[in-house]
């Protein structure tokens, strides 16, 4: 177990950061299959922006990889695209 103050600090920041990422996370990865299960375009057309912007800022923050974030909002655009 950590000896100093500030490991201590530490072990408990990381705690909230992880649980933070956590649920951004997985906040993300809901819409994201929301948007994949949209069946009308205008309503997808509609979601899909604050999606993409949901995965920018999980790639910001390197809770994923850019290029995941990347590949997915190619994607969903071109799904959408072709609703």
């Amino acid at each position: 177990m950590a000896n100093h103050k500030s490991a201590l600090k530490r072990i408990r920041r990381n705690e909230a950061v992880r649980l933070r990422n956590r649920y951004q996370h997985k906040t993300t990865r809901n819409a994201i299959k929301k948007l994949r299960m949209e069946k009308d375009k205008k309503k997808a057309e509609a979601l899909l922006p604050s999606v993409v912007g949901m995965i920018d800022k999980l790639a910001k923050r390197n809770i994923i990889h850019s290029n995941k974030a990347s590949n997915l909002k190619s994607k969903l655009t071109k799904q959408v695209a072709t609703l």
